[in-house]
Formats: structure tokens, C-alpha cells, sequence
């Protein structure tokens, strides 16, 4: 596995622009946003320059390498930002791919019209049939189709889009493999979801996190105080009798100053970034993966997250004084204008079980769902038929709640709830009929991987619509550690509030407009591509696959990023210490012979110890880049030990590699005479 990804980290494809790229990042207008590898670059360009001019005694062939090594030095950091960018832009160009320029069959008035994609706009209504491409990005409001969508997400397997519920949503570049849709256009050209990603993927939106930008800051005051210290070193030589020239001063700074992680920190954040992408999983921002690492509590949807999905109808049952052919008569009207997968299961169930047709009635008046009152239905004729949770219909009845037929529906829905389906109370004119039985199923493994959560110190809660009796079920089956029952958006907003009030990060994962608030109140919103613009809008992360147990792998990058980071920065500072131990012997033993007890890796000259140590401080940042772009394996345990596990591979590891490596260095170059 680490081969293979090595071999995709180091293509032909991807290196040949990334060194291009390197030298363009040269430019001191590039260059100043990283202001370690700035001050190397300055310290590379005045040893180029006393080389040229050569006021010292320095050996030219010595100065001319600590000149070549400082330059690589910056080269090699430059070349790992680069390589980083490099891959988005690969992953970009086949969005982009997918992004050709397309003609729409725009439905004006009724009549088509064949138009350029690219003069739709939001509003616009566009009909697609099987083979074409979906012209731009949209919401289906009639019909149902397979789409193809591997141009974003990579999968062959077509999906499911259809008008009603949470899987209306469809993105420019797509392809209908079956029957056709008509689509309502969301979004003006050039603002698109795939516009939106290609941006995203090669850098031009990213901005630094809370994170870097204080690990920056770090950087830059821990360069100032070592430029103040080499600062001094002129003068405590003075005082002892000598001169250390400045070539050796500008060695010793860039080995102090913490170009390791300074190097790699930006292809850290982008690679961060672009390992969501290649899962499948847009981030609209660093923060949103960097907060991801540090989720406390994570929230789910029971339907289509914990459960598989599209509940369907699979029985009816009448309570007393009411038979079953009223209820299937009155749960089909209720249905008839009920697009959702829901809707239509129960329109099937009647049919296929009790043989009735029936037609919307002229002038009939629909009930839409909301996710407030709970309830759906038809009024015509003088007559009202209504369908929904049980405790909406009792509240949209008033005297129904007092008769004998309200105690026995709510037995019959709790024997439905605890056998963990969900029931749906059926009236008419007011009067109690008995109950729609929705069935649904717990994904396979969803327990093993809410372990893993547990694992990892993050509480899990499923939100559902549902009685607490079918809630509690679905969650005593799935393992989750709470549940929300009866949640309205109101009720789910309240919850993440309590949550962040209590200083801990909240992860919610929605795909319907109903969650929209909460995702965007969320710490982290996960938003599925299947689910409505509205959803997609509101999250700062989109799963292209629609797989909402993916969140879990979410959170592991997040926390692979945090470690990556805090794992070189603590190799990067290691590495400084046994650096110190060549250069400041080296510097000094001719002024202070008694130093020499300090070069404790015996190295052979003066000159080698600094030469050595310059190329080390070089050659290391290639070595870490892969390190840096594939990212520090996470294992589910607790802080404690994670922070001596890390201590002991990257804080020991920091200490031990530059003895070794130096020493090996100065085999070379003295064996070579190189100094």
C-alpha cells in the first residue's frame, strides 16, 4: 500500500510541473508568505553574494556548496508546496473534464428550446433525457431517472434521482442513464457545484487555519529570537580574540531556524485537503477539516444514515370501528400527491393489496409535509384525509385524542415502534382509522463502527422524526450512545447550541433542506451530494458519495492532519537540537578548544561538521514529503497515549536521525574532500 501510494506521489505527470513550479515560487512575492523560507532564501542570496565578492578566507569551492545547499534548502521546500498543488490541479482538471460546454433543453413556457448551458440561468427549467448530460446544476421537480455521476464521484454505479424527499438534487456534468427529469436550474453559470469544487481542489480558495496560522506565528518568533542570538555571536568572538566570518553565521542560523516543518506546513494544510477529495469528500475549507479532528459529539439522521433508507409500506392496520378497506382508501388519498419515496410505497401497497384506484380528485386541495406540523394529507370535496406521526394527528384533531380509538392506534403504533418501524396514523373528517406500518433496516457493520467513535472519545447521537419507542429501538440496535427523538429543526439547532455551549466541536451529517440550520450551525456540516441545494449549501463539507457512516473516516483525517502536523513540528524542533551539536563546536573549538568535548559525532573538520549539517538540514525535507502528503497513520486511543507514542517515533526519532545522518554526510564529504 505505502509503495503504491508512494508511486502515485511521484509520477512523471506530477514532478515535472512541481519542479517548474518550485522555481516560479522563488519569487520574493511568493516567497513572503512563508517567512521562514524567506529568511533562508535571504540567507541563500548574501552567501551567494560574498562568494561572488569573497571578503573572507573562506575555501571559494566551500562557500560556493553552503550557497548551492541553502538554495536547495528553499528549492526543496518550494518543490513540496508544489507537488502538493500539483495533485489538486490533477483532480481538478478531470472535474473540469466533466465541465464541457453542453446544450440545454430549456422549457419555456412549456415549449423547448435547445440553449447553450452556459446562458441558464438559476430558475430556469430544463428537461434531460437518457444519455444526455445534466446541463447545470439543479433540483428534479417531475419524474425519476438513473444518473450517472462517476465524473465526480469516481463510482460507475448509477444513482437515483427523483422529485420529493432528499434525493432531488443533481450536479452539471452527470449523465441520465434512464428515462428522463425535468430540473429546476439553481445556480447562475460559473457558480456552480463542480465551479465551486475546482476551485477548491487547486488552492485558489484556500486560506490558512486557526491552526497553521498560529503554528505561523510560532515560526516566525522562534526566527527572530534566533536571528537575535546569531546576532550577538560577532561579538562574544570579538571578545574572546577572533572573527567567525559571516558565511558560518548564515550556516548556523538556517540550522537553527525551523525550516524542516516551515517547508512542509503548507503541503501539510493541502494535502490535508486534497485526501478528502480523492475520498470523495469536498471540504470548503481548512477549517472545517482541522475542526474535524477535534469533533466531541457527532450527529446523525436515523433515516438513510443509521437506517438504509426510502422507508416503505409494508402493512396496514385498522383499530376498532374502522376496517381495513376504509384505511387503505384514506391512507391512498392521503398519499396521492405524496412524492416521496415514502408516499409512493404506500400508493403501491394499496394497490397491489386491495386492488384500489383512485385518480386526484378535481380541485383538490393538498397538504404538504412540513417539518413543524408532521403531517400530509388531501382535502376535497368536503372531506379531509390526513396522514403523519401520531401525536401531529392527535394535536390536528383535538376531540379524536379522547376516544377509544386514540388508545388503541396508540397501541397498535407502539407494537410498530418497538418491533422498530415507524408508524404513520392515518384520519379521516377527524376520525381514527389505525396506522401505516414504514419499515426500515439498520446498515450492516453501522454498530462496529460506532464502536470505533466511541473509540476515539466522540458521543454519538441519532435525530430522528420517530416516537421515542421506534427511537429508542433503531438506537439500542445500532449502538449509538443517545438518541433525539420527535426532532424538529428547532429541536436539533437547540442541541448542537448545548453541545458548543459546553466547549465541545459538533459533526452533523443531514441531506434534507429540513437540516439545513443545523449543518450550518454545526462545527462540521457533512452535507450528501444526494441530498437538496439547500443541504449542500448549508454544510462546509459535501460527501460526493452520499455515504453518511463516511463521517467517521472524516473525523480520522481530520485528526490525521493535527497529528501530521504536531508530528513533524516535534521532528523539526528534535532535529534542531542535534544539529546544534555540529554547527556550534565547529564554530567555536579554534576560540574555545575545550569545545571540541562537544563533537560527540567526532566529525572530521570544521568544515565538514557545517557543511554536513547544511546538507542534512536540505535533504531532510524531501525525505518528509511523502510523510507530509500521505499523512501520519491514526489509530483510535486516548490522548495519553497517543502523545507518547508520537514523543517516542517523531520526538526520539527527531533526535536520533540527524546524528546519524550527519555522521553519514561527513563520511562522504570528507572521504570526497569536499571540505
Amino acid at each position: 500500500m505505502a509503495t503504491t501510494e508512494a508511486k502515485r506521489l511521484f509520477t512523471a505527470d506530477l514532478i515535472v510541473p512541481a519542479i517548474r513550479a518550485s522555481f516560479l515560487k522563488l519569487d520574493p512575492r511568493v516567497l513572503v508568505r512563508n517567512p521562514v523560507m524567506f529568511v533562508t532564501a535571504a540567507v541563500a542570496a548574501l552567501v551567494t553574494l560574498l562568494l561572488v565578492v569573497g571578503t573572507d578566507a573562506l575555501d571559494v569551492a566551500f562557500k560556493a556548496q553552503l550557497a548551492a545547499w541553502l538554495w536547495l534548502t528553499v528549492l526543496f521546500g518550494t518543490f513540496a508546496e508544489a507537488l502538493a498543488e500539483g495533485r489538486g490541479k490533477a483532480q481538478a482538471a478531470s472535474l473540469r473534464a466533466a465541465k464541457a460546454e453542453l446544450v440545454a433543453t430549456r422549457l419555456h413556457g412549456g415549449v423547448p428550446q435547445q440553449v447553450p448551458a452556459s446562458g441558464l440561468r438559476a430558475g430556469d427549467v430544463v428537461l434531460v433525457v437518457a444519455g444526455e448530460l445534466i446541463p447545470a446544476d439543479g433540483e428534479v421537480i417531475a419524474g425519476v431517472a438513473s444518473v450517472n455521476e462517476a465524473a465526480i464521484t469516481g463510482e460507475s454505479a448509477p444513482v437515483i434521482r427523483e422529485a420529493g424527499g432528499d434525493r432531488s438534487a443533481v450536479t452539471a456534468g452527470t449523465r441520465v442513464v434512464s428515462d428522463e427529469i425535468r430540473v429546476r436550474v439553481t445556480a447562475d453559470p460559473g457558480h456552480g457545484f463542480l465551479d465551486r469544487m475546482i476551485a477548491l481542489v487547486e488552492g485558489a480558495e484556500r486560506q490558512k487555519t486557526p491552526n497553521e496560522v498560529a503554528l505561523t506565528i510560532l515560526l516566525v518568533g522562534l526566527t527572530i529570537v534566533f536571528l537575535i542570538a546569531v546576532g550577538t555571536i560577532p561579538g562574544f568572538a570579538a571578545y574572546a580574540g577572533g572573527a567567525i566570518p559571516v558565511v558560518i553565521l548564515a550556516a548556523l542560523l538556517v540550522t537553527l531556524i525551523p525550516t524542516t516543518i516551515a517547508a512542509l506546513l503548507s503541503a501539510i494544510g493541502i494535502a490535508g485537503m486534497d485526501r478528502l477529495v480523492r475520498f470523495n469528500v469536498l471540504a470548503k475549507s481548512g477549517r472545517a477539516v482541522e475542526a474535524a479532528g477535534d469533533v466531541g459529539v457527532l450527529l446523525l439522521d436515523k433515516t438513510g444514515t443509521i437506517t438504509i433508507g426510502d422507508r416503505q409500506a409494508s402493512e396496514l392496520r385498522s383499530v376498532s370501528g374502522a376496517s381495513e378497506a376504509e384505511l387503505a382508501e384514506a391512507a391512498l388519498l392521503a398519499s396521492l400527491a405524496d412524492e416521496t419515496p415514502e408516499g409512493r410505497s404506500i400508493v403501491r401497497l394499496v394497490r397491489e393489496r386491495h386492488g384500489l384506484e383512485r385518480a386526484l380528485p378535481d380541485g383538490a386541495e393538498v397538504i404538504a409535509f412540513t417539518a413543524q406540523t408532521r403531517v400530509s394529507g388531501l382535502r376535497a370535496g368536503g372531506t379531509l384525509v390526513q396522514k403523519g406521526a401520531v401525536d401531529s394527528i392527535l394535536r390536528a384533531n383535538p376531540g379524536a385524542g379522547e376516544t377509544a380509538a386514540a388508545t388503541e392506534l396508540r397501541r397498535v403504533t407502539d407494537e410498530i415502534a418497538r418491533a422498530g418501524g415507524t408508524p404513520l396514523a392515518v384520519a379521516r373528517d377527524g376520525r381514527l382509522l389505525g396506522a401505516i406500518f414504514l419499515k426500515d433496516v439498520v446498515k450492516a457493520g453501522i454498530r462496529e463502527r460506532f464502536g470505533e467513535l466511541r473509540t476515539m472519545g466522540i458521543r454519538t447521537v441519532m435525530i430522528t422524526g420517530d416516537n421515542p419507542l421506534t427511537a429508542a429501538a433503531i438506537a439500542a440496535e445500532a449502538g449509538v450512545d443517545d438518541f433525539l427523538a420527535q426532532a424538529t429543526p428547532e429541536d436539533k439547532l437547540a442541541l448542537i447550541r448545548r453541545e458548543q455551549a459546553g466547549g465541545r466541536l459538533v459533526a452533523m451529517c443531514g441531506d434534507g433542506t429540513n437540516d439545513a440550520p443545523a449543518l450550518a450551525q454545526a462545527d462540521v456540516g457533512v452535507a450528501m451530494n444526494t441530498g437538496t441545494q439547500a443541504a449542500r449549501e448549508a454544510g462546509n463539507m459535501v460527501d460526493l458519495d452520499s455515504d453518511p457512516t463516511k463521517l467517521i473516516e472524516v473525523v480520522g483525517l481530520g485528526k490525521q492532519l493535527l497529528m501530521t502536523r504536531g508530528a513533524l513540528t516535534t521532528f523539526s524542533v528534535a532535529n534542531d537540537v542535534a544539529k546544534y551539536f555540529a554547527i556550534i563546536p565547529a564554530m567555536f573549538v579554534a576560540l574555545y578548544p575545550a569545545l571540541g568535548v562537544l563533537n560527540v559525532m567526532r566529525l572530521e573538520t570544521p568544515q565538514s561538521a557545517i557543511l554536513s549539517a547544511i546538507i542534512f538540514n536540505a535533504l531532510v525535507i524531501p525525505l518528509l514529503v511523502p510523510l507530509a502528503l500521505k499523512g501520519v497513520a491514526y489509530r483510535p486511543m486516548g490522548a495519553g497515549p497517543l502523545l507518547a507514542r508520537n514523543l517516542a517515533v517523531y520526538g526520539l526519532g527527531g533526535l536520533v536521525a540527524p546524528f546519524v545522518g550527519i555522521k553519514a554526510i561527513d563520511l562522504v564529504v570528507a572521504g570526497l574532500g569536499l571540505a
